[in-house]
């Protein structure tokens, strides 16, 4: 059983950072972080591959975060710089099952597993 956990959410104003980590037991694939503001659907922020050669990034966080993994510790990290208040959502981290990201990184079905989400609110 695959269990993905999220932590580093929190309240930070804009312009500010905040580093956002996941773990996923028992895989080593592709990883992904996705958010979800209220009244929104959920969708794709980067994805990064297992080898860290395949990697994403959705437009609008494009320059700002950075996503990186350390596979000796079975961490993914996204670094959120230069937050803006339309950043504020509940992150997933999500697991894939392939080392590469999927051809289609940033469709939720591209994933089955998923943690519970950290919440990040820029104030302004």
């Amino acid at each position: 059983q695959v269990q993905v956990a999220e932590s580093g959410g929190g309240l930070v104003q804009a312009g500010g950072s905040l580093r956002l980590s996941c773990t996923a037991s028992g895989l080593s694939a592709a990883m992904a972080w996705f958010r979800q503001a209220p009244g929104k659907g959920r969708e794709g922020v980067s994805c990064i591959g297992r080898n860290s050669v395949s990697l994403y990034y959705a437009p609008v966080v494009k320059g700002r975060f950075t996503v990186s993994r350390d596979n000796a510790k079975g961490t993914v990290s996204l670094q959120m710089d230069s937050l803006k208040p339309e950043d504020t959502a509940m992150y997933y981290c999500a697991a894939a099952t392939t080392f590469s990201c999927p051809s289609t990184w940033s469709a939720t079905t591209s994933y089955p597993y998923w943690g519970q989400g950290t919440q990040v609110t820029v104030s302004s």
